[in-house]
């Protein structure tokens, strides 16, 4: 695999796989346009994004789908368990932590952490909230590697902090502000409000035409 996949290419692998797992039980070959259509971009874009993977689609046959899915998989990581704490468990946080999904595609949730005594010692699914004084010994102690910040945006930053500390290096952060992190401590920002203003945008603009 090229060393050096563009980040766009990267956020459309998982889409790409999650076609591949919609198909047909039994079907064997996926072509690249066909592909394209369940994905919602051109097959040209699909081919350019699968050759940073290797040269294994054929002329007038396609990609072999368990191979393409292989490949993805191992691009993004997936043949091996990831351990995730989630800090802040609101709504939004327990319903992570409620999520099956994550652990069918390896990401093993393994610490709830909140500030709020009242939910301390509180299970949610079957996992007990611990302090957030525990946070950064436990995170060590549990080995994990992801942290997910659910928390209110004011203790957003400091969440991270903390997490960076203990040896977090990546971050998903639900959390209404932006945050910073040290190098080699990667970040991604899932901001609903701010999606939901962007399809405000198209629907205001498609009313205006």
């Amino acid at each position: 695999m090229n060393a050096t996949v563009p980040k766009v290419t990267v956020q459309r692998l998982p889409v790409y796989l999650r076609c591949l797992e919609g198909l047909s039980p039994g079907q064997e070959h996926v072509s690249s346009d066909q592909l394209a259509q369940l994905a919602g971009v051109n097959s040209a874009k699909v081919r350019k994004d699968l050759s940073y993977l290797g040269s294994f689609g054929v002329r007038g046959v396609g990609y072999d789908v368990e191979h393409l899915r292989f490949q993805i998989r191992i691009a993004l990581g997936l043949e091996e368990d990831w351990s995730v704490v989630i800090v802040g468990i609101g709504n939004l946080g327990r319903a992570l932590a409620n999520y099956a999904g994550f652990g069918d595609r390896g990401f093993n949730i393994v610490g709830l952490f909140d500030a709020d005594p009242a939910k301390v010692g509180t299970k949610v699914d079957g996992l007990a909230i611990e302090s957030l004084k525990n946070l950064e010994r436990s995170v060590r102690s549990k080995k994990a590697s992801i942290g997910l910040v659910t928390t209110p945006a004011a203790a957003a930053q400091e969440t991270a902090d903390v997490l960076a500390a203990a040896g977090i290096r990546s971050i998903l952060n639900f959390a209404p502000t932006v945050i910073t992190a040290p190098d080699g401590v990667y970040i991604r920002r899932v901001d609903l409000s701010t999606e939901l203003q962007v399809l405000s945008f198209y629907l205001h603009r498609r009313r205006s035409d």
